[in-house]
């Protein structure tokens, strides 16, 4: 196997285009992030067209970046092979016009900040960040690993660019935005009078290790170092059999360029002189404010303005680049859960979530582009879904007023793209207004990209999970297997679990109607086990294909063995253990969740109730637990999950048919948040602290159980706060 490390994947020798002048880039450029910025503006055949008159490697990668959209919002496979073959002409071109920008300086653009050819080198990243995506998405286990393998390329040239920008900062006694330290010593040699070092063509150790670590002592800051052009084609992998030899889970939770006029910028952008760089730059955290009505004002992070330092479009393309690219790996290696922490240990891969959210919010200055606009989606994503989901954290992790200002700002510069809208109504949701997010999302005008529409059906289909809405729920959740292909199992057991809650409603009520959902239910659950498993993610099967596949065969079998039809064999309420599994009770309103503990006391009714195994009771019991933590019971809450689940231990669950065990570890983690928040969170004490310590760690040694990575998302978060605090996180 060849050398790994570098980032050039293009073989000598081929040509892609003609080289370009520094004149020429520069005209390329502009035209290349004017017609790219209509992506995110909901024109995508508009911009695949404009982008195709184009054959520089910014023209190619705004090409891939359309299809990649189109491929990871879908999970089509057939769009994701054309996305593939697309993301590897735009790498190819990419290493290409980087080499001959290394060659001869000459022909191409001297930057004052970043070595020669680093725009190609961000290219080449970018690229390569959207093969390892799509390659993850694959079904086969060999085409995962390379993704990964491609990941770490793309990591080590974002940290070598990230580096060299911070180099040149520091000799001038300033920090880069996004950057921990607020300032550091000027160097003793100045980089003003000539461009920082060309990449070097001299055979030697890579700038990134065989770990993944940046090799300071090897590599000149500023220097990214080429490596065999052709290593790519020869590492010796071969097709694995599906799901064999996997590692196991880890043991613990381990422009437009032409820049506006700044006056009239409302997020981030102050009126500035470029032709003034300051001697010294600050960094501190948001300041504290009230958001008005609509959330619109707030007092913006006082960090380096990019633009005070350079003008130079090709230097503000590097910038925003990379900090949309090195801020979201950062941010995504730093949340990763343990079914993936073992496997992505053999890369030595390592994030850091607050680095990543700063990289994130510097980049989103630049919105009037798709680097800052995608910046600006993912910043909001993160925030309305994985934070949103989360119960252990500070009160500054959720900058409402700030998010809410871009949020506003997206949608004026982007008026006619749903991405923005879908994110407008995940944040209503996450303000418990299920029913005005249900509403703009059904009201909304149709997408260009028809991904994003079957985006907006999937969380309009969990609202109304939520709202208790079941027969509008299970006809959504129907659509939704016509509208991509990611997991027709799930789809098609939520829309049978909602006419299993409408069968109970009507079974003492109306006759006839409980008749007709218990069919409707039947039928729809029986379609779940001819879907389950043909998704797979890195030769395994679904998550949720796994888990709902074992629900109906536990289902058939209790059928089966009680001589009763197969819709009363159904156990404890399946539409509210499937709330709880998609965060839903963090959407509701107390209404809503009593609403749940009523479906819940339908099972403890039944006349046999008494006669069910241990697994069913102990679900029970830990769903009714979280909807009184919900409710603002949280004594109540602390004595059924410890006093009604947790008093069944795991063996014992085992030895039920087609067991449910994974409410005992979940069961820890909710009792870790009762403890925060008991405490009174960040402003508690180190008692308070350590017992929500002492429960997150049950979870972290827990064996493999059934969506795990779903809580270790929560837990790790946890940890990451006490830590912030001081209260026992490592």
């Amino acid at each position: 196997m060849r050398r790994m490390g570098g980032w050039l994947g293009a073989k000598a020798g081929q040509s892609t285009s003609k080289s370009m002048t520094a004149l020429d880039e520069h005209h390329a450029l502009q035209d290349a992030m004017t017609s790219a910025a209509l992506i995110i503006n909901d024109e995508v055949e508009q911009a695949e067209l404009q982008l195709s008159k184009g054959t520089s490697p910014f023209h190619k990668l705004g090409r891939a970046t359309a299809i990649f959209l189109r491929a990871t919002l879908g999970f089509e496979k057939e769009i994701m092979e054309q996305a593939g073959a697309r993301i590897a002409e735009a790498e190819e071109s990419a290493a290409e016009h980087q080499r001959r920008a290394q060659r001869d300086h000459s022909t191409s653009y001297q930057s004052q900040i970043y070595p020669a050819g680093a725009e190609y080198a961000l290219c080449h990243a970018e690229a390569q960040l959207m093969s390892a995506v799509i390659a993850v998405l694959n079904e086969s286990l060999t085409e995962s690993l390379r993704g990964f393998y491609k990941l770490r390329k793309a990591f080590g040239t974002l940290y070598e660019i990230h580096e060299a920008e911070k180099t040149y900062l520091r000799a001038r006694g300033m920090s880069r935005p996004g950057s921990k330290s607020s300032s550091a010593a000027p160097s003793s040699t100045s980089l003003a009078s000539e461009p920082p070092p060309a990449y070097s063509d001299a055979t030697r150790k890579p700038a990134v290790d065989i770990k993944g670590t940046p090799d300071a002592k090897d590599t000149p800051s500023g220097v990214l170092t080429p490596t065999s052009s052709d290593e790519d084609d020869d590492l010796e992998f071969v097709d694995a059999e599906d799901g064999k030899d996997m590692p196991p889970a880890a043991d613990k939770y381990r422009g437009h360029l032409d820049m506006p006029n700044m006056k009239n910028i409302k997020l981030d952008d102050a009126d500035v002189n470029n032709s003034t760089l300051p001697n010294t730059a600050t960094t501190t955290l948001p300041s504290a404010v009230e958001a008005d009505s609509k959330g619109a004002a707030y007092e913006a992070e006082q960090e380096a303005d990019f633009r005070t330092i350079t003008s130079d479009p090709i230097d503000l393309f590097i910038h925003s680049g990379t900090g949309l690219c090195y801020g979201l790996l950062q941010l995504l290696l730093s949340m990763i859960p343990p079914a993936f922490g073992k496997l992505l240990s053999l890369f030595s891969f390592r994030g850091d979530r607050e680095t990543g959210l700063r990289m994130l919010w510097s980049a989103t200055k630049f919105k009037h582009t798709i680097n800052g606009a995608m910046a600006g989606l993912i910043t909001l994503g993160f925030h309305n879904g994985a934070i949103a989901f989360c119960d252990i954290l500070t009160s500054d992790a959720m900058p409402e007023a700030r998010l809410r200002n871009l949020l506003s700002e997206m949608r004026s510069l982007y008026p006619k793209s749903k991405l923005w809208l879908l994110e407008e109504c995940r944040m209503l949701s996450r303000d418990r207004d299920l029913a005005q997010s249900v509403s703009l999302l059904q009201n909304a005008p149709k997408s260009s990209l028809k991904q994003v529409d079957a985006l907006a059906l999937f969380e309009t289909s969990l609202s109304l999970l939520y709202l208790h809405r079941y027969e509008e729920c299970a006809d959504s959740f129907v659509k939704c297997v016509g509208m991509n292909n990611w997991s027709h199992a799930m789809y098609f057991y939520i829309a049978g679990a909602c006419h299993v809650e409408l069968y109970r409603i009507h079974k003492q009520k109306d006759a006839k109607k409980a008749a007709m959902h218990a069919e409707r239910a039947e039928k729809l659950l029986r379609e779940v086990p001819a879907h389950s498993g043909k998704k797979k993610l890195m030769a395994r099967q679904l998550p949720f294909d796994v888990f709902v596949g074992r629900k109906i065969m536990k289902w058939d079998a209790r059928s089966k063995a009680r001589g009763c039809s197969f819709v009363d064999a159904v156990g404890v309420s399946p539409a509210t253990e499937m709330t709880y599994l998609w965060s839903g009770f963090t959407r509701m309103q107390p209404s809503h969740v009593e609403e749940s503990l009523s479906l819940l006391a339908w099972s403890e009714g039944q006349s046999g109730w008494d006669a069910e195994p241990a697994d069913e009771r102990a679900l029970l019991a830990f769903l009714r637990g979280v909807c009184q933590r919900f409710l603002s019971r949280p004594d109540l809450a602390r004595s059924t999950l410890t006093d009604s689940a947790l008093c069944y231990d795991l063996p014992k669950l085992k030895a039920c048919e087609h067991p449910d065990t994974w409410p005992l570890p979940v069961a820890h983690y909710e009792l870790a948040v009762l403890h925060w928040t008991a405490c009174g969170g960040e402003k508690g004490d180190k008692e308070g602290w350590g017992k929500c310590s002492d429960e997150l760690a049950k979870v972290e040694g827990w064996e493999a159980f059934e969506l795990d990575a779903r809580v270790g998302m929560k837990v790790r978060t946890g940890r990451e706060t006490l830590r912030r605090v001081g209260g026992s996180g490592t």
